[in-house]
């Protein structure tokens, strides 16, 4: 374990060891680079090719590039310097102390572990200046609710930066930037990704860390071409869900089934092995396919170095430890295949080296920290426990100081300033908008809001094969639409629309699936019941059906279906007027909920208007001690509902089946309203079947203009997009500011320096005591007139509500009910008017002397009154 006091005891020796290197290695070089003037000269007969000769022309030519080379890398570097903070382009005297330490570290443990590979301690920032790589995390809390939770800051990091792989792949990188600068650029490596979503995370509140290892080819180039879209392994999981049917203790046994036992079994083995066959012949398929799919073998696997994210169990509620790929966003198991193997790790206190065995990749790590046995720490004070050996605890207790005495190395804070996420920035995410992102049989693109016409945000487009050459399932989302549009799914195979809106839609649309707009067509539609009046929820149409279902009805009627004929033919009369040619209606049978408030006999379940044949069937509800319901079929006369004509009944006019008998149901009269009554209810309900097929038409109009049209919905709160808004506060700001400029030109002495011959001149000291006093008078006056005028509408309000009250005491036992009403109202316009003058009086009297004192201060600043405070 390297200690503090180990590292400042052995920095100047290593230090000075140091130099004497670098010094011989100089002179070393400088002799091997001595060209001679016979070197220069060599003629090709002494081995050597004349395209490889240097003349004095071509060492003129060199020396100006590397001039030229050297100009513009300066004027870069001092542009660099004037950009920044000095915390970017400088190191404290605390910081080079860290550096030095951290230079000690990596020599001791390259001559502890020679075959080790070189640790990612001191990259260089945007400034090329050395810092130390814990000192380069800042842990910022975002004012965003979504950027609260580690899977929200993980996408956005992911979707709002461009990957950059590293070159070569098998080599750290050596520089790390600042995270606004990654910010800024919207692009860089893996260790760029991390640092950043490690800084959002800490600020966050997790425990988090970076991790510095070896990752899978696919992980390192961002390959997600083998794996299945996120977005589609939600939507099974939501399908996965299946209800299980909880069978009662207490059930009506089922009737005995005389079949033969033996048929069944062997019924049963056959259709199993018919089952087994087909299984074994998918994942045979399944198999094949997976072999063809195979990634070619990397010959760099094992080495390709690759950074990402711990998060410890223990705060914020995570319940185990997890990895999180800042490439992609996703979290993965610390046990994951896609992980090779770990160096080290560190966060904004520390940095860890891992001491365990990666020959099985991460499966059989173990991320106690606090373990020197399996982590190696290179600052002594940590957050996190250390286990400590027993005999060594009382030399352990002495650690916190030097043998010196000077206290041990703390690490030192961020260098790096406050991560800033505008709000403009966090709405856009995506590089310039858009990001595409190839999966396994599907290709997912998203986009910023408002950027496409249409509000589309992302699209996942679902192929037949892995090459994505033919297209079979596209979805669409969509936001901030005015009709309310937020996911459209078309499957190019069946031709099937599916469109799903948001709450908020005048006819209450919800899910619209059809194959096309045109009227008449297959379709089904979808609403939100609680929000129409009628409580339609699902209306199916065919071209000769529509089947519709309500819900919360006051009538309890919760479906009705239609049968249409064919529809007749339409001859045009030249000039002659147009009207609609609906489809014929030959059948409407509705159903209705119990209503306890009848007798079921009363209580109508189900009802069929048979159009073309006059006919109407009712079935009433059955009682709870019946097993057979009620029964009625009219057939209508031919002249039923004709004024001045007599309506015969005959027996086959009304047939009935009554499971429990009653005398009112056998007489005439109550068959006649009854056949009244329901012909009204055809009509009614004929009319509310035309008044579907009209709103059906409407809402396809309607879609097929937003859909050529699409218009957005615009928050009152987002000034920079809502026009209407804008203007109406450009016109109050403009407004405002008129009414200054006209306060400002407006002169208070003009009236008062008009009695003067020459009011241009300066006044005296006389003349301008008496324009002082003129308009301080004058402004007195007006106040006092305004407070009389008042007081006296005050007064005039109170002796005429003291009149109208005398008068009610007088008249009170003759007034009619209309006369006490006028008077109560006329009373509580009185009260109202009166309460109001007398604020608007006191309030006067508050802001009086205010005013004087205003103006006698602005009189003293006046330059043409100078004269007489000059004298005071």
């Amino acid at each position: 374990m390297v200690t503090g006091a180990t590292q400042r005891a052995t920095t100047e020796t290593l230090e000075a060891e140091a130099t004497e290197m670098d010094q011989e290695l100089h002179h070393g070089n400088m002799k091997e680079n001595i060209l001679t003037e016979r070197d220069l000269h060599r003629t090709p007969e002494h081995g050597e090719i004349r395209e490889n000769i240097l003349t004095e022309r071509d060492l003129h030519e060199m020396q100006e590039y590397i001039s030229k080379f050297e100009t513009t890398e300066a004027e870069s570097i001092r542009e660099c310097l004037d950009q920044f903070p000095a915390s970017y382009t400088s190191n404290s005297t605390k910081e080079q102390l860290l550096l030095s330490l951290a230079e000690n570290f990596w020599r001791q443990y390259s001559y502890l572990y020679p075959d080790r590979q070189p640790l990612f301690l001191n990259p260089r920032n945007e400034c090329d200046i050395e810092k130390f790589v814990c000192t380069t995390l800042r842990p910022t809390l975002i004012p965003y609710p979504e950027l609260y939770n580690w899977a929200e800051c993980a996408c956005f990091v992911s979707e709002y930066l461009t990957m950059q792989p590293l070159d070569p792949p098998h080599d750290l990188p050596h520089s790390l930037f600042s995270s606004n600068t990654v910010l800024q650029k919207q692009q860089g490596n893996c260790f760029d990704f991390s640092v950043l979503l490690c800084s959002l995370l800490l600020g966050a509140g997790y425990d988090a860390y970076c991790v510095s290892g070896y990752a899978t080819k696919e992980m390192c180039v961002m390959d997600e071409s083998r794996e299945v879209c996120p977005l589609l392994l939600k939507q099974k999981e939501s399908l996965g869900e299946i209800s299980v049917k909880h069978t009662k203790k207490y059930s009506v046994k089922p009737p005995r089934q005389f079949i033969s036992k033996f048929e069944v079994e062997q019924e049963s083995k056959r259709e199993e092995q018919i089952h087994l066959a087909q299984q074994k012949q998918q994942e045979e398929e399944k198999q094949r396919l997976k072999e063809a799919e195979k990634p070619v073998s990397d010959p760099l696997y094992g080495r390709r170095i690759h950074c990402w994210v711990l998060v410890l169990s223990g705060k914020r509620e995570v319940p185990e430890n997890l990895f999180i790929d800042s490439f992609t966003g996703k979290s993965f198991d610390t046990k994951d295949d896609h992980f090779l193997g770990i160096e080290s790790v560190w966060n904004h206190e520390n940095y860890w080296v891992n001491m365990q065995d990666c020959r099985n990749g991460c499966k059989d790590m173990t991320f106690d920290l606090g373990d020197p046995a399996c982590w190696e720490f290179f600052l002594q004070g940590s957050s996190k426990p250390q286990l400590l050996i027993p005999d060594a605890e009382d030399e352990e207790d002495g650690n916190d100081v030097d043998q010196d005495g000077s206290p041990m190395p703390e690490m030192l804070p961020s260098w790096v300033l406050p991560i800033v996420i505008t709000p403009k920035e966090f709405e856009t995410r995506c590089p310039q908008g858009k990001k595409v992102l190839q999966y396994r049989k599907a290709k997912l693109e998203k986009w910023a809001p408002f950027m496409e016409k249409n509000g589309q945000v992302s699209r996942l487009t679902l192929y037949l094969d892995t090459n994505c050459s033919q297209e079979v399932e596209i979805k669409d989302w969509f936001e901030h639409r005015q009709d309310k549009l937020h996911l459209k799914h078309h499957n190019k195979q069946t031709g099937i629309t599916s469109e799903y809106f948001s709450p908020g839609r005048a006819d209450a649309l919800k899910v619209h699936v059809y194959r096309s707009l045109a009227p008449e067509t297959e379709r089904s539609m979808v609403f939100y019941s609680e929000s129409r009046l009628d409580g339609l929820q699902t209306r199916d149409e065919k071209p000769r059906e529509m089947t519709e279902t309500f819900q919360g009805r006051l009538d309890l009627l919760y479906y009705r279906h239609t049968q249409f004929g064919k529809k007749p033919k339409k001859v045009a009369i030249a000039g002659g007027p147009t009207e609609t040619n609906p489809r014929p209606i030959l059948k409407i049978m509705e159903r209705f909920h119990r209503n306890t408030e009848k007798a079921a006999n009363e209580d109508v379940a189900e009802r069929i208007f048979l159009i073309r044949e006059n006919r109407i069937q009712l079935q009433c509800h059955r009682e709870n001690d019946h097993i057979i319901t009620s029964f009625w079929e009219f057939l209508k006369p031919s002249n039923l509902g004709e004024k001045g004509t007599h309506v015969i009944l005959t027996p086959e006019t009304a047939l009935s089946f009554q499971a429990k008998n009653c005398e009112r149901f056998n007489k005439q009269l109550y068959v006649y309203e009854r056949l009244v009554s329901l012909q009204q209810e055809e009509m009614i309900v004929k009319k509310v079947v035309r008044n579907s097929e009209a709103e059906v038409l409407e809402i396809l109009s309607v879609r097929s203009q937003e859909e050529a049209d699409p218009q957005f919905a615009i928050s009152i709160y987002d000034i920079e997009r809502n026009v209407k808004s804008k203007e109406q506060q450009e016109a109050r700001k403009r407004a405002l500011r008129e009414e200054e400029e006209q306060n400002d030109n407006m002169d208070y002495l003009a009236p008062f320096l008009a009695q003067f011959k020459d009011p241009v001149k300066k006044l005296t000291r006389a003349q301008a005591q008496q324009v002082k006093e003129d308009c301080l008078n004058d402004l007195k006056q007006r106040q006092i007139e305004k407070a009389n005028l008042i007081q006296a509408r005050f007064e005039k309000e109170t002796q005429e509500l003291q009149k109208k009250q005398q008068w009610y005491q007088q008249n009170q036992v003759s007034m009619s009910r209309e006369d006490e009403e006028s008077y109560v109202e006329y009373c509580s316009e009185a009260m109202f008017r009166i309460q109001i003058l007398d604020k608007r009086l006191n309030r006067h009297k508050e802001l009086a002397p205010q005013k004087y004192l205003a103006l006698e201060d602005q009189l003293s600043k006046d330059p043409r009154l100078t004269e007489l405070f000059l004298a005071l």
